[in-house]
């Protein structure tokens, strides 16, 4: 079993201390944030490769059994033909 890192108290990030409850993101502040969020509801591909991988999970399970279902009736009518 993998061992987990003891957290340390002081985070070792680099951006400086900010007092609770505050917080800042360069991505916010120029907009990139809310521009993948607008690309990603236009055209339906999430932007985080979770999403992504979440998504082709979803439509790939969906497809299992109908192409199970073909695969046998194909394979039923090769082996009734021979």
């Amino acid at each position: 079993m993998a061992r987990r890192r003891k957290s340390s108290s002081k985070s070792k990030s680099r951006r400086p201390d900010l007092p609770p409850g505050f917080s800042f993101s360069l991505n916010r502040a120029l907009g990139i944030t809310r521009l993948k969020q607008y690309i990603a509801r236009k055209t339906g591909i999430p932007t985080t490769k979770r999403g992504r991988q979440q998504k082709v999970g979803r439509l790939l399970g969906c497809q299992v059994v109908p192409l199970l279902l073909i695969g046998l009736g194909v394979a039923a009518v090769w082996v009734r033909g021979h």
